[in-house]
């Protein structure tokens, strides 16, 4: 992987999020040159004079191409102005990854950053709908790309993990969904999000109930095939969507990008300092998502979050994509999630390979590879069109 920061993975990772969705590398660079020299601090509070620095260089970054986006579009060059407001609403999602979720400047460049995107996505005439879920009384925040096909078309439900939303899931598969004649419903799922920001709905183990509604909504449309549904997820994802699959059976086929065998051996060791962390603060993070106060309450939570016993429920095909250079969740994760996914016929593990590339956690260092190779397999799976429309 292109470590930008070499002594801070956490870091470097968030760099490749933004190469890998469409960010412009100089722009990039403009960001992040001024934070080399506190990369790797280590002292105390370094955390937190990081955390600050990151988020001063990147909300500068954000409105500095906001601002030209506003340009473009006050001459009615809205073309360009929506690719300036998609890399800017990326660039504040990004900005509001590093602060403690307990500062207040975090939820303003929330905001801020999903405004922007859905300005670009209008400005660019994107073909994708911001629908909401209904959900235990609330209304998941989610958005619709739909296919290009005429009728009824496949369609995957894809949820985040533990630190994107939906507008950076969006900007790394959609147009190849689409390209393959699958449309795509995100959501922000509790937890994440929309979801966990606005609506104060944090995660569980029982992830088929928002991806059940997810479904409800998905029947309700004239332009899904209700027979061709299916369900993909990142990172945590990896656990969320074949627990989903397990217990929900109206899904053809689930994608985990990045795999989870057991989610509380993950954190425990985490919080124990082993493993790369994919956000700073990493303890105060995870009781945010799934609203506890404490990491012992945390912990009681996640030790439910095992895909031993569920695993071979799944009775759709599932594709596990894995890299072989992991430095968050190690291989064996998606070894014995496949080994135990007896009943799932046609069940794939891809391991991505240092040699060939996609080998670190969910693709980071080659996204483009990795999302190719899902988006084919779901669109065989689901009758899109693997060959393009």
């Amino acid at each position: 992987m292109f470590e930008y920061f070499p002594n801070n993975y956490t870091w470097s990772l968030a760099v490749m999020s933004a190469l890998n969705r469409g960010g412009q590398i100089s722009e990039i660079d403009e960001a992040c040159r001024p934070l080399r020299e506190i990369a790797g601090i280590k002292a105390l509070q370094g955390d937190r004079i990081q955390q600050n620095a990151w988020f001063e260089s990147w909300m500068k970054l954000a409105e500095r191409v906001e601002r030209l986006g506003r340009a473009d579009e006050q001459a009615g060059h809205t073309l360009s102005a929506g690719r300036k407001y998609l890399r800017s609403g990326i660039y504040y999602l990004l900005a509001e990854r590093m602060p403690s979720h307990k500062d207040p400047r975090r939820l303003a460049a929330y905001q801020r950053g999903i405004e922007v995107y859905r300005n670009g996505l209008v400005c660019r005439r994107e073909p994708v709908e911001f629908v909401e879920v209904p959900y235990a009384g609330q209304r998941l925040p989610a958005l619709f790309s739909r296919a290009p096909v005429a009728g009824r078309a496949p369609c995957i439900v894809h949820f985040d993990g533990l630190d994107v939303t939906k507008e950076i899931i969006y900007s790394a598969v959609a147009d190849e969904f689409r390209r393959r004649g699958v449309s795509l419903l995100i959501v922000d799922h509790p937890g994440t999000g929309a979801a966990l920001r606005l609506l104060g709905l944090p995660s569980g183990p029982d992830t088929e109930k928002p991806a059940g509604a997810a479904v409800d909504y998905l029947e309700t449309r004239a332009d899904v095939d209700p027979e061709r549904i299916g369900i993909m997820a990142l990172s945590l994802g990896g656990y969320y969507a074949p627990r989903a699959a397990a217990f929900e059976k109206r899904f053809k086929c689930a994608v985990a990008w990045g795999a989870i065998w057991d989610y509380g051996q993950c954190v425990a060791e985490r919080i124990g300092g082993r493993g790369e962390p994919s956000v700073p603060g990493y303890a105060e993070h995870v009781n945010w998502v799934f609203g506890r106060e404490t990491i012992e309450e945390t912990l009681k939570i996640v030790r439910q979050m095992t895909l031993e016993g569920v695993a071979e429920k799944i009775t759709c095909p599932l594709l596990i994509v894995h890299g072989e250079n992991d430095r968050q969740v190690p291989l064996w994760h998606a070894e014995r999630t496949y080994a135990a996914a007896v009943n799932s016929p046609g069940r794939e593990l891809k391991v991505c390979t240092l040699a060939d590339g996609g080998a670190e956690h969910c693709g980071a260092d080659n996204g483009p590879l990795v999302v190719d190779y899902m988006t084919d397999w779901a669109a065989a799976k689901l009758g899109g069109n693997p060959r393009g429309v």
